[in-house]
């Protein structure tokens, strides 16, 4: 009797803290709910088009938990195209008509810094990327790719000049690299630069817009629609997949590609992202291999503008690379980063990408080389997003192409403040 006694008030004690652990767990769960909602997307697709995989387009959507803060510090930029960080801590920023500016994280500005050949500022073109060398803090050389123009026509041209002590111009500017050929219109110009970790560039090039041009993406004889990876000097890099193919160019990476205007290393993995524009639909977000057909124009999830099929209207083929995500309706991605920084952790090895036509900022969630969720940024401020970039500081800095700087970061307020055209803020969730 007395064990069973015993053994009754054990099972009522038990029974008590079980019931007070769902309790705590419910209430837990109830001040962070699970961070999945439907996916962000909700328009019609402009095609009829199968997924290859679950999960390839119009993933869940996800939701930011840490308050952040968006603020335009600054409206002073004349059609701005590329934002980069500088080792001191401040920005440098190309503007297409041909000019570079400087500007600090409080908004402060430089004036105009020339020194470049005359760039075709035509429609997509102008002076374009910008990147510091590796060693700027001792050459103070910057990289830039711009939109060259000449009587034989226009072309993606990888440049390089240094920057003046005094800050005021750039000085003797060569031309290190042209992604031939020559092409008379003022389209697709792709254009970002990466370094690698050995010092060697990655550049990506668009296949310039038109149908005479279009399946120049596939022939490795040409520049056009590709992923380029040369040196500092403008050589193709030792060990590029084609450099003993017999009639390839041998600064080619990779190729199959439409208008690439994103690119960025995964600052875990190292693996090579980019963003590319598609037609009527199909952006694509693709993992880069050395060697490998990304598929434009041969397969492709997007139609013509004027709603035929591309080609035999194909989404996938042997050979050919499947995009790990893509957009219909477009995104008209450009210049994206990833976010590294725990400064908001939830946002940690996330990809960031500019979005023109949608008028957003896409947070891209990235596990295991696949998309598990999507969320869109600054939505409500109408702006074409050109570039983004992720500051020491933690940070998001993005430019528009109606010459606004956003600095986007986190607050260390808890309170929901009103909206305004300059800054507005996220209440906490929970």
């Amino acid at each position: 009797m007395k064990h069973l006694i015993i053994t009754s008030i054990f099972s009522l004690y038990f029974l008590f803290l079980s019931a007070a652990c769902d309790e705590q767990k419910t209430k837990n769960e109830q001040e962070i709910p699970e961070n999945k909602f439907p996916p962000v997307e909700t328009q019609n697709p402009n095609t009829d088009y199968t997924p290859a995989f679950v999960g390839q387009t119009r993933i869940s959507g996800v939701k930011t938990i840490t308050p952040y803060e968006a603020k335009v510090i600054s409206t002073e930029f004349d059609s701005p195209w590329a934002v980069v960080f500088l080792p001191d801590g401040r920005l440098v920023i190309t503007e297409k008509g041909g000019s570079l500016r400087i500007a600090t994280t409080d908004g402060s500005v430089s004036g105009k810094i020339y020194g470049f050949p005359e760039v075709d500022d035509r429609n997509q073109g102008g002076l374009l990327d910008v990147a510091p060398a590796p060693d700027f803090t001792t050459s103070r050389l910057l990289y830039f790719t711009f939109a060259e123009r000449t009587p034989k026509g226009s072309l993606t041209a990888v440049g390089k000049g240094r920057l003046s002590d005094d800050e005021t111009n750039i000085e003797n500017f060569q031309i290190i690299y042209r992604a031939i050929p020559y092409f008379d219109n003022s389209m697709h110009f792709g254009s970002r630069i990466v370094f690698d970790k050995s010092g060697n560039i990655f550049i990506t090039t668009g296949e310039r817009s038109s149908l005479e041009t279009r399946y120049n993406a596939q022939k490795l004889e040409t520049a056009h629609g590709k992923v380029i990876h040369i040196t500092p000097e403008g050589k193709a890099v030792p060990g590029n997949p084609f450099i003993n193919k017999a009639g390839a160019l041998p600064e080619i990476y990779s190729y199959g590609h439409r208008n690439p205007q994103g690119l960025d290393i995964h600052p875990v993995t190292g693996e090579l992202w980019l963003s590319e524009m598609g037609p009527r639909g199909g952006d694509e977000l693709n993992l880069i291999e050395a060697g490998k057909d990304y598929g434009w124009p041969t397969i492709t999830y997007g139609i013509e503008y004027n709603g035929n099929t591309i080609g035999d209207g194909i989404t996938q083929k042997e050979g050919m690379e499947q995009p790990v995500y893509y957009w219909d309706p477009v995104l008209s991605p450009s210049g994206m980063v990833f976010y590294n920084s725990t400064v908001i952790p939830e946002w940690e090895n996330n990809l960031f990408i500019g979005g023109l036509s949608s008028r957003h900022i896409a947070r891209i969630v990235i596990e295991n080389g696949k998309v598990v969720g999507e969320e869109r940024l600054l939505a409500d401020e109408g702006e074409r997003f050109r570039d983004v970039e992720s500051g020491s500081d933690g940070a998001l800095y993005a430019v528009t192409d109606s010459g606004k700087l956003y600095r986007i970061a986190k607050t260390n307020s808890n309170k929901l403040l009103m909206f305004s055209k300059k800054s507005y803020k996220y209440k906490q969730h929970g």
